[in-house]
């Protein structure tokens, strides 16, 4: 069973930026799709951005052209940078793994096919 784990959430000012980090153990990990995904207070958890396990990024719209997605399979990590931070940024991300998946993200299913997830990281944004 993969273990994900998040750093690199904090608090920043708005129009700030901030670099997420993902790392994975304990599991396979080139061949996978991983996402991440956040909760706001008082809302559903969304999809942010993906990567397929041949570099192929994704991106909510909320977040496309601020934030990009990417992976260090030497590392096992998958990032996200962050920048030009607004108020509505302010979550709970969770880096996810499609463990059963072709390593496609998996367009239309819920959370993407994600079934393993990290124990989020908090970024707070403020004005």
């Amino acid at each position: 069973q993969v273990q994900l784990v998040e750093s690199g959430g904090g608090l920043v000012q708005v129009g700030g930026s901030l670099r997420l980090s993902c790392t994975a153990s304990g599991g396979t990990f080139t061949t996978r799709s991983m996402g991440w995904f956040r909760q706001a207070p008082g809302k559903e958890r969304e999809f942010v951005a993906g990567i397929s396990w041949a570099y192929k990024p994704y991106y909510a719209d909320s977040v496309n052209g601020r934030f990009a997605i990417w992976r260090d399979n030497a590392k096992n990590t998958i990032y996200l940078q962050m920048n030009r931070l607004t108020l509505g940024d302010t979550a709970v991300y969770f880096c996810a793994q499609d463990q059963t998946g072709t390593g496609e993200l998996r367009v239309g299913v819920v959370d993407y096919g994600m079934d393993s997830w990290g124990k989020g990281t908090l970024v707070t944004v403020s004005s």
